[in-house]
């Protein structure tokens, strides 16, 4: 809700999205480590010539600041792919784009009726067992998934795509009001963002209730991906007979997974020994494979963002409108938004129409497509 009030988090969050300290806004804005503490604490609001540089620094509107509260995620809330790697400042980027989905969503939910959640608590089950479990409830059966994206859409998942300058971050989710909400690196290949996909999946069904605690809790979305992007029996009836790797990279594809994460499900159903499995790895490294192979599964994007932006479009708004509405411009949405945002609705608005009409659409997916 729109208000004349200067609101802190707002300034907080939108300089952890751009990688900023404290100190290093300070210095682009020209006044003292103090001030920029002070505003982020809520004690004075920034005078107008300093809330102009701040606005102009972090690449928002200046209407943004004043716009209500703007809530992102707290780093106990978030499950990091490859945790260990990144830097305080990296997680804090991821955070702060999270922070602006949620209000995207907000956006989107006074607009539309989204899917509804139905992602099961299944952590009374081993990751094995709870694969085996979501896609009897799903009713996939021992076939792959098509794209993993829409299958997430359709259960109410919130799906986005991750900021470009944080590419060191593979993947994370989180819940925010009871919706969850999965974000995708779209830097890394096909076969990877699906395997990331299943493996937040993982993390949102088996550790809802639970603080993210690293090694283990990796571990079980590993295992639990693994399992959902290949169900045992279906994995074991369409194995090749001779698990070579000329074989392995033709059957690959039919899963639409990498080639290690086929040799690693290989291996932990039976099919090929400790030597076998050591060998795969080395022959895939020897061939630059694990950087980049060959046949992989075909570009995943969401249906949930092109059918909004078709109805959108259709009602003359476009994505410069909605940036506008939230304080900021339309680049931050579309680094959200798989880039759908320039196919859907570019070009299309004339200016302030995302206020004024409230479309009660309900969008229902079919993810077996």
């Amino acid at each position: 809700m729109n208000n004349s009030v200067f609101t802190p988090d707002r300034l907080t969050w939108m300089r952890k999205k751009r990688g900023l300290t404290k100190t290093a806004l300070a210095q682009a804005v020209g006044v003292d480590l103090r001030s920029i503490s002070a505003y982020e604490a809520g004690e004075f609001p920034p005078g107008n010539d300093t809330l102009q540089l701040l606005a102009k620094t972090l690449t928002v509107r200046e209407n943004f600041f004043y716009l209500g509260d703007l809530a992102g995620p707290e780093a106990e809330q978030v499950s990091f792919r490859a945790v260990s790697k990144l830097s305080a400042v990296k997680r804090d980027m991821a955070r702060g784009s999270a922070a602006i989905a949620f209000a995207f969503c907000k956006w989107l939910e006074s607009h539309f009726e989204l899917p509804m959640v139905s992602i099961p608590d299944l952590r009374e089950e081993g990751p094995e067992q709870a694969a085996v479990s979501l896609r009897y409830m799903w009713g996939l059966a021992e076939k792959p998934v098509s794209n993993m994206v829409h299958l997430l859409e359709s259960k109410g998942v919130r799906v986005f795509s991750l900021a470009l300058d944080i590419s060191d971050v593979d993947a994370l989710c989180t819940w925010r009001d009871d919706i969850p909400y999965v974000f995708l690196n779209t830097k890394k290949s096909n076969a990877r963002r699906r395997f990331d996909a299943a493996h937040e999946l993982g993390h949102l069904v088996l550790h809802r209730h639970g603080e993210y605690d690293g090694r283990v809790t990796e571990q079980e979305a590993d295992e639990f991906a693994s399992a959902f992007l290949m169900p045992r029996a279906g994995f074991i009836a369409s194995a090749p007979r001779l698990p070579d790797l000329k074989n392995i990279l033709a059957h690959k594809s039919h899963w639409g997974v990498s080639l290690a994460a086929y040799i690693v499900r290989l291996h932990r159903v039976g099919l090929i020994s400790d030597w076998h499995y050591r060998t795969l790895f080395q022959q895939i490294s020897q061939r630059g494979y694990r950087k980049s192979e060959p046949s992989d599964h075909k570009q995943e994007l969401s249906k949930l963002f092109q059918m909004l932006f078709l109805e959108l479009k259709r009602d003359g708004i476009s994505v410069h409108d909605i940036a506008e509405s939230m304080g900021v411009y339309a680049s931050d949405l579309n680094d959200l938004l798989f880039n759908l945002a320039i196919v859907g609705v570019e070009g299309s608005g004339h200016g302030g129409g995302s206020q004024d009409r409230n479309p009660d659409l309900r969008l229902v997916i079919d993810n077996t497509k």
